[in-house]
This record gives C-alpha cells, sequence and structure tokens, in this order.
C-alpha cells in the first residue's frame, strides 16, 4: 500500500512538468533533442499541485522584487542629492540584483520569468501553456500591487509626495521616445532569457543553466542605466501596473499604456527574432 502512495506521489509530481524555461530544461546527455513544443491548452495542468505551487511563487517572487525595487527608489527620492544616496546606478543595481536572485530562487518551481513580457515571449515559443501563461500573469500582477502597496504603508506620505516609483515619460522626451526604449529594453532582455536557457545550449554546455540567472540580471541592470532617465525604465507590465494602481495619479495613468504596448512589442520581436532567426525553426525538417 505505501509502494503505491509513493508511486502515485511521483506520478503526481512529474506528469505536468513544472516549466520548460530558464535553465529547467536542459538535456542529460550530449545528443541534443529538440523538446516538444508545449500545448496551447493543458486542462491536466488545473489538477496539478505543481501549477498552483508555480503560481504562488511568481506571485511572492514578483512581491518581492516590488517591495526592495520601489523601497529602493524612495531612499533615491528622499535624498536631498544623489551623492547622499544609492543614486542611478545604485536603482539600477537593485533592480538587476533582484532578478538574478529572484530567477535563481524560483527557477526550478516556476521558470523564474517574474515579467508578464518574459511569459508571454516563452509562450510565443511555445514553452509553455496558454494556461500557464495566463495564471502566471494574473499571480504576477496581483504580487506586484501588493509589493508596491506594503511600501506604500511604510510611507503613506512620502509615497505619495515622491511619485511612488511609478512609470512615467520624463519631461522632455516625447511618447515615441518612451515606447521606443520600453520596446528596445525589453527586447534586451527577453533575447537574454531566451539565449540564456536554450536548451540547445543546455545540452552542450552543463555549466548554462547554472548561469542563466546571471546574464539575465545583467541584463536588467544595463537596460535600467540606459532608461532610467526616459521612463523610469519599465520593460516589466507587472511592475508598472503595481506602482500605477498603488500611486493611483492620473499623470501615471496617462503614460501608463506604453508601459504595456512597448514590453509586448519586444517580446514578440525578440520571441520571433530567436525562434526564426537565430533557431530557424520554421526552416528545421521534421
Amino acid at each position: 500500500m505505501a509502494e503505491n502512495k509513493e508511486e502515485d506521489v511521483k506520478l503526481g509530481a512529474n506528469k505536468f512538468r513544472e516549466t520548460q524555461p530558464l535553465g529547467t530544461s536542459a538535456q542529460t546527455d550530449k545528443d541534443y533533442k529538440e523538446p516538444p513544443p508545449a500545448p496551447l491548452f493543458e486542462p491536466g495542468e488545473l489538477s496539478s499541485w505543481s501549477f498552483y505551487r508555480a503560481g504562488i511563487a511568481e506571485f511572492m517572487a514578483t512581491f518581492l522584487f516590488l517591495y526592495i525595487t520601489i523601497l529602493t527608489v524612495m531612499g533615491l527620492k528622499r535624498s536631498d542629492s544623489l551623492c547622499s544616496s544609492v543614486g542611478i546606478q545604485g536603482i539600477a543595481w537593485a533592480f538587476g540584483g533582484m532578478i538574478f536572485a529572484l530567477v535563481y530562487c524560483t527557477a526550478g518551481i516556476s521558470g523564474g520569468h517574474i515579467n508578464p513580457a518574459v511569459t508571454l515571449g516563452l509562450f510565443l515559443a511555445r514553452k509553455l501553456s496558454l494556461t500557464r501563461s495566463v495564471f502566471y500573469i494574473v499571480m504576477q500582477c496581483l504580487g506586484a500591487i501588493c509589493g508596491a502597496g506594503v511600501v506604500k504603508g511604510f510611507m503613506v506620505g512620502p509615497y505619495q509626495r515622491l511619485g511612488g516609483g511609478a512609470n512615467v515619460v520624463a519631461p522632455g522626451y516625447t511618447i515615441g521616445s518612451g515606447l521606443g526604449a520600453e520596446i528596445i529594453g525589453t527586447f534586451v532582455l527577453v533575447y537574454t532569457v531566451f539565449s540564456a536557457t536554450d536548451a540547445k545550449r543546455n545540452a552542450r554546455d552543463s555549466h548554462v543553466p547554472i548561469l542563466a540567472p546571471l546574464p539575465i540580471g545583467f541584463a536588467v541592470f544595463l537596460v535600467h542605466l540606459a532608461t532610467i532617465p526616459i521612463t523610469g525604465t519599465g520593460i516589466n507590465p507587472a511592475r508598472s501596473l503595481g506602482a500605477a494602481i498603488i500611486f493611483n495619479d492620473k499623470h501615471a495613468w496617462r503614460d501608463h499604456w506604453i508601459f504595456w504596448v512597448g514590453p509586448i512589442i519586444g517580446a514578440i520581436l525578440a520571441a520571433a527574432y530567436h525562434q526564426i532567426i537565430i533557431r530557424a525553426m520554421p526552416f528545421r525538417r521534421s
């Protein structure tokens, strides 16, 4: 009887793969085999605990991401000068460092997306089902709202006065400039995710899955260095939504569409570039 229960547990744990992306699908032998595309709908996922565990992991990761990063932004805004605070470089390190840490922690559970744009890109590449993609995005957005809400709870007055970490197009830049910055920044991030977690590279180089969080976090750091002066750097619709909802200012809502449209376009372009140009998937023989 105990043996049957143990077999059931193993079946429940392994029947539905928790995730393919972010370094968790490395081939064990050196002969590379293309993993099959994820089904569009996989109803069986809804009865698997691993599915809900992955969603909870995405919620917690995005919650922690917003909490640390928005709190860092508030600290910068409260300082009298950049010299007495972490500065823009410190903000960039906070975002990049948190992504590095959280991807490392959650990659084996949910894939460590922490970003609807990353989830969209991997869905378009057939790395996960539509069911899982929608669930991840919902949990990411809820986690971001809660993370920003906790920061506001710590500093209600300063939070509203200092902008709440919400993304807006900075004075002196056009809407087109802001949109372009978000598209290119998201492209850099999602392309890095694809490259760092490519199953073919995992089969060839055993160290790739272990190091995958590092280039992803570093890409976030570099994009923030470049685009903080333009938009405050979104490249993550959940991050922008969480800050906008808690800050709830008309100026933030006026520009908010940029931080969804830009990342969506960037993710689509990155997925297409990697799958069509780099991997040449449409041109492969079955």
